[in-house]
């Protein structure tokens, strides 16, 4: 029986998953755990696009039942988004959006809520503006033009009020706020206390850290060294790196400080939240990762998939590879990716002793994805993915210089090779004539012998074990909250199908006094030279783990799926999330009491 909890996840994922948002998302609303706790979910975004049918507002197995942009009806709640609309002089779209779990059968169909907020008028929203300043110290004038953080502040106060209209707005309410997009909801619920909603801020993400992981040229080698100095010294961010406030990010996810509980995906993301302010040192904050698949496959299904890698590997460059790595992954500065191409370097030295060799698929992209007839016509003209040229519909900007990386490494390289593949899917239609006709997406995690993931800032990184169930060895940065779940649920223990690299040691190369003078200036040189010895040491790490024979097959597989069945949404759900949130769901809560 389901429990009487209410959960309204503010995000901008509502409609379709683009990132980690829609990743939790899926996992949890298609969770027996969640859907037996939780008696309605709804999903509240802005409406990002007028264009298109009716049938397109709601994504992809969504159901309309309210559109006033489209003049249809059929809810018994039009009359009052009708009043919520003339109020605000904005447009609704309701209705369900339903998610599948392949794997399990298991689905939900949550209500969706979209707010066409561009046109709203501007008295009601200043006065939210106003409030927020007043009881948040947030200084919205500093940022109204920045179209992202203004579609979230205008949507705030609509949608309370249609939670309202929908009798959602109650003391069993909780409302998650996804990311710095939920926050200005959240605080709206918290200004609202007639309906006395619990709130609930879900850390995928420090936006400040980020920012500061990505633009300095020491990375994580530099921050994460800065931030344990700083807890010692009682220092904050604004302390070491200057103030934060001009970035809008900072300011909507310093005020998570007053919702009732942060979920931070990871360890690291706890960390860096109170690293933002020392106020965050009393907030209730929970340690939440996030889910990954699991799910047994035999030897022979991995076999299978390998050997479509491997062909599809005849077919590009002529030659089976032993091996297969792969990397998934956006293509963004945060992703480390030059990481990669240190540590296979260096396994392709071991390789041409052995006589070993293999083959890197390397999917990631900065554009849309590429529909078939220009893959095909790219595959005819120049032999894509394994030649490549500048401009669309091929190599963006950034595409480009990362290609440049590539090329330079597969004209040194004997023993592997590299393939770019800057397209979404991985199947015949997206990719090409040359991949074999049965090949789909899973084949590429279920086939792979290691998957990287040297990301110098993740959060978690589900990505970085999708492989793990399969038996793929997966290598991560100690920083990815994805290396902190698999401590938790090893009890610290190493194992074989996890190799985690630890880029933040610095091994006597720093000079002087440690102090946070001293390690900002920790640059690009002291980096590398980390990167390059710890490159060295992960390649023998990963060839010595290599299987040869089944039996070191069917070990990995073993090994593999018993680590991912703990780390499974299921699991996540019950020991982590709703434990989370029930801690909130069961204290009498007091009366908000907020200062700047």
């Amino acid at each position: 029986m389901a429990g009487d909890a209410r959960i309204v996840h503010v995000t901008h994922e509502a409609v379709g998953k683009i990132g980690g948002i829609g990743a939790v998302l899926q996992g949890l609303l298609t969770c027996k755990k969640y859907l037996e706790a939780v008696e309605r979910s709804i999903l509240i975004s802005p409406l990002f696009s007028t264009q298109g049918p009716i049938s397109q507002r709601l994504g992809e197995n969504g159901e309309v039942l309210y559109s006033s942009i489209d003049g249809f009806a059929n809810t018994k709640y039009a009359s009052a988004f009708w009043e919520i609309e003339n109020f605000y002089n904005a447009n609704i779209v309701y209705g369900k959006r339903t998610f599948v779990d392949e794997q399990t059968g298991i689905k939900s169909s949550p209500e969706v809520i979209l707010i066409d907020v561009r046109h709203m008028d501007s008295w009601p929203i200043n006065k939210f503006k106003e409030r927020l300043y007043d009881d948040f110290g947030i200084q919205s004038d500093l940022y109204e033009h920045i179209w992202e953080y203004e579609q979230y502040i205008r949507l705030a106060p609509a949608a309370i009020d249609v939670l309202k209209a929908i009798g959602a707005a109650t003391d069993s309410t909780t409302i998650v706020a996804h990311e710095f997009m939920g926050m200005p909801t959240a605080l709206e619920g918290m200004l609202t206390p007639c309906c006395n909603f619990k709130t609930a801020f879900y850390a995928h993400e420090v936006a400040t850290m980020r920012h500061i992981v990505e633009n300095y040229p020491g990375h994580d080698t530099m921050f994460y060294n800065i931030v344990k100095k700083a807890q010692e010294d009682e220092l904050y961010v604004c302390d070491v790196f200057g103030n934060q406030y001009s970035y809008f990010k900072h300011a909507l996810v310093n005020a998570s400080k007053y919702c009732d509980v942060i979920l931070a995906v990871g360890d690291y993301v706890a960390q860096e939240l109170k690293f933002m302010d020392p106020k965050f040192e009393t907030v209730n904050i929970n340690v939440v990762y996030n889910g990954i698949p699991s799910y047994q496959i035999s030897l022979t299904e991995k076999v299978n998939s390998k050997s479509k890698l491997q062909q599809y590997c005849q077919n590009l460059l002529g030659y089976k590879p032993d091996f297969v790595f792969t990397h998934v992954t956006r293509l963004v500065e945060s992703k480390g990716l030059w990481r990669d191409l240190l540590v296979i370097e260096n396994i392709e030295k071991e390789f041409r002793t052995t006589g070993k060799t293999a083959v890197m698929f390397l999917l990631s992209t900065q554009a849309a994805g590429r529909d078939t007839t220009e893959i095909y016509k790219m595959e005819s003209e120049y032999k894509w993915p394994v030649a490549h040229r500048e401009g669309m519909p091929d190599l963006t900007g950034g595409e480009a210089d990362f290609y440049a990386q590539i090329q330079e490494f597969n004209a040194k390289s004997q023993n592997i090779k590299i393939v770019f593949i800057n397209q979404f899917g991985f199947d015949r239609k997206s990719c090409g004539k040359r991949m074999p006709e049965d090949m789909e997406f899973m084949d590429i995690r279920k086939g792979s012998d290691v998957e990287f993931g040297l990301s110098i800032y993740e959060p978690f990184g589900i990505a970085q074990l999708e492989p793990l169930t399969f038996g793929g060895i997966c290598v991560v940065s100690n920083v990815c909250g994805c290396a902190g779940f698999g401590r938790d649920v090893t009890s610290g223990q190493k194992v074989k199908n996890i190799i985690e690299a630890d880029f933040t040691k610095l091994n006597g190369r720093f000079k002087g006094e440690c102090n946070i003078e001293n390690l900002l200036n920790i640059n690009k040189d002291i980096r590398e030279d980390i990167e390059e010895q710890l490159s060295c040491e992960l390649a023998k790490q990963i060839t010595r783990r290599l299987p040869e024979n089944d039996s070191e097959y069917e070990n990995l597989l073993q090994s593999g799926y018993n680590l991912a069945k703990n780390m499974s949404w299921e699991k996540v759900a019950e020991n982590y999330v709703l434990s989370s949130l029930r801690k909130v769901w069961d204290r009498q809560l007091s009366k908000y009491s907020y200062s700047k």
